[in-house]
Parts: C-alpha cells; sequence; structure tokens
C-alpha cells in the first residue's frame, strides 16, 4: 500500500489572494507594513503563528498572537459571508480521483491550515471522503517538522519508503525527507523549482497530468492501476 499526501494551500487550491488578505488584515491590526507580495507569500506553507513570526522578526515577536488571531477572525467571518473561496488548480480533482480510485493507494492531507480551512476546502470543492488521513496545524508543529508525515504514516501503517509529499515548497520537501519519506515538488505554488530541488525533491512536475508517471518513477509501481 502507498500513502500518497498532499499539501493544500499551492498544490491543491490557489489560495494566494485570500492569503494575502487575511495576512494584510493581520499586519494593519497591529500597526505594520504589509510586506511585499514575494515575500508575504514565501511564507506559505509555515503554521499560521510560525508564519507572522517569519514576517515580522524576532524583534516583534510579541505581536504575533495578536497578529494571527486577526487573522483568524478574518478567516471565519468571511467564510461566513460565502467569500475566500480558492479554486483547485487545472486538472487537480481529475488526478486525485485518479488516485483515489486505486486499490493500491490511500490518500491524505498535511498542511499548514487548521483542520477548520481544511473542512471549508472540502466542503466547495465536495471532498469529504476522498482522504484517509488529514494532519493540520491544530495537532502538529509548522513544517517542516516531519510530526504531520509521521502522524499519518502511523494513521494508516504505511512505511516509509512507501510514502510520498506533494508541494509546492521547500518546507514540503524538508518535511518529507526528515521523515524518510519520499517527495514531488509542483512548480505551481509558491516556491521556485530552484528551491525544490535545493530542499530534496525526488521529482518536479509542472501540472497535474505528469503527477501519476512520476509517481510511478520515484515510487517504482506499475503506473497501471490494479
Amino acid at each position: 500500500m502507498y500513502l500518497i499526501i498532499f499539501d493544500v494551500d499551492g498544490t491543491l487550491v490557489d489560495s494566494q489572494n485570500t492569503i494575502l488578505h487575511g495576512l494584510q488584515v493581520g499586519f494593519e491590526a497591529v500597526g505594520l507594513p504589509m510586506p511585499d507580495r514575494r515575500t508575504a507569500l514565501s511564507i506559505v506553507g509555515r503554521s499560521l503563528n510560525e508564519a507572522f513570526a517569519d514576517l515580522v522578526g524576532p524583534t516583534r515577536i510579541d505581536l504575533v498572537p495578536a497578529m494571527a488571531e486577526a487573522y483568524r477572525q478574518s478567516k471565519i467571518s468571511r467564510r461566513g459571508q460565502g467569500l475566500d473561496i480558492d479554486p483547485l488548480y487545472p486538472g487537480a480533482r481529475e488526478a486525485i480521483g485518479s488516485l483515489r480510485a486505486r486499490a493500491d493507494f490511500l490518500l491524505g492531507i498535511a498542511t499548514g491550515k487548521a483542520l477548520r480551512g481544511v473542512r471549508h476546502m472540502q466542503d466547495t470543492h465536495d471532498l469529504h471522503d476522498w482522504f484517509v488521513t488529514i494532519q493540520t496545524a491544530d495537532t502538529s508543529p509548522s513544517k517542516p517538522h516531519p510530526d504531520m508525515i509521521l502522524r499519518a504514516m502511523a494513521e494508516t501503517g504505511a512505511e516509509p519508503h512507501r510514502t510520498l509529499m506533494i508541494g509546492d515548497t521547500a518546507f514540503d520537501m524538508e518535511m518529507a525527507r526528515a521523515a524518510g519519506a519520499r517527495s514531488i515538488g509542483v512548480t505551481w505554488g509558491y516556491h521556485d523549482q530552484a528551491m525544490l530541488t535545493a530542499s530534496g525533491a525526488d521529482r518536479i512536475i509542472h501540472s497535474f497530468p505528469e503527477l501519476e508517471r512520476a509517481l510511478a518513477e520515484v515510487l517504482d509501481f506499475d503506473e497501471e492501476p490494479v
């Protein structure tokens, strides 16, 4: 049995606009200027408090709780209004559906989001029951700590050499390596190909239709479903 774990933001869904809005709310809450777009998006994948801490630096670490809470409350409010709808990337549903149909695959999620955010994504795109294990910032340290993957393997009984993380950031690749798992980096998210390669990605793909072939190469399984 193979365990394939997906990141969410920047991998399954294009959430850059809603993330930037939340970060803006957080910075405004403490009277600080928002960083430039590239800098702000570079922390996507980290858990919320760690993301703000990375952006404000050690001298303003005391502001992080207020910033994170402003972000959370903004998300709750906007979702209640039917806002913050993040689209799936092209080909995501088809690729996941193809993997889900295989008897030799289990699918999981490992994300810096809270579980509430994952449930919102599942509600939006009708993805309930697609993932047998969901690991979030509610119960694990921030990426690149390996805890999310270790928990996912423990829950499913998957072995490290049959476990693979798919993500768009160096944090995902480093997390996989620390857990003894394999990894595939995707280039449509928030970190570029050079960063993904440098952080240990076993393969790089540029679109979802490339995924199953890349999985077969990295994990050395039969590409045809069983």
